[in-house]
C-alpha cells in the first residue's frame, strides 16, 4: 500500500511544523493506542479517510480524558506482532521498527502526543506488502447451479488460483462443444460437484506453471480432452500430464475442435475394432462432429463406408467426407437399405452415437439379452475414451495420430459453427435441435471479438 506524504493520519490534527521537543514516550497508554491505530490504518486503507475526519474528535477526546480512544478496528491477520500478540519473524520485524521509534510531540499547548516517524511507517508498509498474499484473480466462466435445459448455463465471475505442483494455468483460445456436455447439464452423467463448470475439450496458451514442473513452459500452446471437466472458462488449471503439445502448424481453434472427437475416432477405428481394407462400416449421425471424422478416417483405411443422416444438406456433407452410401433414415428404413447395399451380408461394424432411435432399429437403448449376440457371434461395447488414454503414452500416441492426420489432409476438420462462450446456451440449444453439423467451437468473448 502507498502511504501519502503527509503526516500519519491519526496525528492529522497536530501542528505540521517539526517538533521543538522530542523525547521518549511518557504516556505509555497513549502510545499503545496510537500505535494500534497506525498499524491497522496501514492494513485497512479504507479507514484512512474516516480516521482523518475524526482527527479533531480524537484530539478533543484526549484533552478531555487524558487518553487516546481506541479505534474500532478488528485485529488483522497481518497486523504487527504487538497488535497480534504473536512472534513470527515478520511480526517481530514490524514490532521492532514501530515500537523502538515511538516518541511524543509537543503541541502548542504543551500536551505530549505520541508520534511515530514517517520512515517507520513506510518500512512497516513495505514489509507487510512483501508478505501479504496476492489478490485472487477473477475470470469469466459458465457455471451450472441446477440441472436442466440450456437456460441453466450461467455466465459468471469465478476465482482462479495459482497452479500447484504438477499443474499449469492455461488461457483458453478455443473450447470444443460435445454432446457429453449436454448429458452433464441434464444430469444423465453426474458431475462430481455442484455447481460445476462444464466442458472437456480446449486449446490455449500456458500462462503459468507450478513449482518444480519440467516439460512445460509459459507460452506453450497445448490442448486437452477429458478430465478434468471445466473447459467452459476463459482460463483453467490443468494437470500437466493430461495436456498435449499442439504442433505450430495447427491453429488452436482446430486443435480444440478435433482433439476429443479425433481421439474418440482413433479409439473406434484403431482400438475397439481395427478397421482394415475390405471392411464395410455403418456410421450413424455421419455428419456430426465424431461422424464426420469417422467417415474420413475409415475411408482412408480402405473401408466401404455407409452413413445415415437426417437432411439433404447433411447427406451432401457425408459424401464429401468419404461416405460411399448415404441413407436418409427419416425417409427410408436403414436396415433394409443396408441389406440392399451389402447384398444381404450386412456390415463388419456399426458405430452408433445416436442411441435409441437407431440401436436395434428402434437417449438410452433398451437392455439387450446376451442371447441376441450369439447368432452371429457379435460383440457390443460401450467404449470410453478415457479408458483408452489412461496412460501418458496412450494419450500422446492417440493425439499424435490425430494431429498427424489433420496435418497430412487425411482428416478435414469442419468447424461449421462458432459461438462466443457467453452464448453457450444458444449453442446447446442448436446442438440438441440437430441444427449443427461438423464441429462446434466456443471462443472466449475477448478472443471472439478479435
Amino acid at each position: 500500500m502507498v502511504m501519502a506524504e503527509e503526516e500519519p493520519v491519526v496525528a492529522a490534527a497536530v501542528e505540521k511544523e517539526e517538533p521543538d521537543d522530542v523525547e521518549t514516550a511518557e504516556e505509555e497508554q497513549g502510545a499503545e493506542e496510537l500505535h494500534l491505530g497506525r498499524c491497522k490504518s496501514l492494513l485497512f486503507p479504507e479507514l484512512v479517510l474516516a480516521a482523518a475526519m475524526r482527527g479533531r474528535e480524537l484530539q478533543s477526546a484526549y484533552s478531555t480524558n487524558n487518553q487516546w480512544p481506541k479505534l474500532p478496528v478488528p485485529p488483522h491477520p497481518f497486523a504487527c506482532g504487538h497488535c497480534r500478540g504473536t512472534s513470527s519473524s515478520l511480526q517481530q520485524q514490524i514490532s521492532s521498527n514501530a515500537h523502538t521509534s515511538v516518541t511524543t510531540r509537543k503541541t502548542t499547548d504543551k500536551q505530549k502526543i505520541p508520534f511515530i516517524p514517517r520512515s517507520t511507517i513506510k518500512a512497516t508498509a513495505r514489509a507487510i506488502s512483501a508478505s501479504a498474499p496476492e489478490a485472487a484473480t477473477m475470470v469469466k466462466a459458465i457455471r451450472v447451479h441446477e440441472l436442466g435445459g440450456p437456460e441453466v448455463l450461467k455466465w459468471e465471475d469465478v476465482e482462479i488460483g495459482e497452479p500447484k505442483e504438477g499443474e499449469i494455468l492455461v488461457k483458453n483460445k478455443a473450447i470444443g462443444l460435445n454432446f457429453v456436455d449436454v448429458y452433464f447439464r441434464k444430469g444423465v452423467y453426474k458431475a462430481s460437484t455442484m455447481p460445476f463448470t462444464p466442458g472437456r475439450e480446449a486449446a490455449g496458451v500456458v500462462t503459468a506453471v507450478g513449482p518444480g514442473l519440467t516439460g512445460r513452459k509459459v507460452g506453450d500452446v497445448v490442448a486437452y480432452a477429458g478430465n478434468p471437466m471445466g473447459s467452459y472458462a476463459e482460463e483453467q488449471i490443468l494437470p500437466a500430464e493430461r495436456v498435449v503439445p499442439v504442433p505450430p502448424s495447427l491453429d488452436p481453434i482446430v486443435a480444440a475442435s478435433v482433439i476429443l472427437k479425433g481421439m474418440t475416432v482413433h479409439m473406434l477405428v484403431r482400438r475397439c475394432f481395427k478397421v482394415e481394407p475390405g471392411h464395410t462400416v455403418l456410421v450413424h449421425a455421419a455428419a456430426g462432429g465424431v461422424g464426420s471424422l469417422l467417415c474420413q478416417w475409415a475411408n482412408s483405411l480402405g473401408a466401404t463406408v455407409i452413413g445415415t443422416v437426417s437432411t439433404t444438406e447433411k447427406a451432401a456433407q457425408a459424401k464429401e467426407d468419404g461416405c460411399h452410401h448415404v441413407i436418409m433414415y427419416k425417409e427410408e428404413d436403414f436396415v433394409t437399405r443396408v441389406n440392399e447395399i451389402t447384398s444381404g451380408k450386412g456390415v463388419d461394424v456399426v458405430y452408433d452415437s445416436v442411441g435409441k432411435d437407431t440401436f436395434q432399429s428402434s437417449g438410452m437403448p433398451d437392455p439387450l439379452p446376451m442371447t441376441e449376440l450369439a447368432a452371429k457371434s457379435l460383440f457390443l461395447t460401450r467404449a470410453s475414451l478415457f479408458s483408452y488414454t489412461a496412460t501418458r503414452d496412450e494419450l500422446l500416441q492417440a493425439a499424435g495420430e490425430v494431429f498427424s492426420n489433420v496435418a497430412s489432409g487425411i482428416l478435414r476438420v469442419r468447424i461449421n459453427h462458432k459461438y462466443p462462450l457467453s452464448q453457450v446456451a444458444q449453442a446447446h440449444e442448436d446442438l440438441e435441435g440437430r441444427k449443427t453439423s461438423g464441429s462446434v467451437v466456443l471462443i472466449p468473448d475477448g478472443e471472439f471479438e478479435q
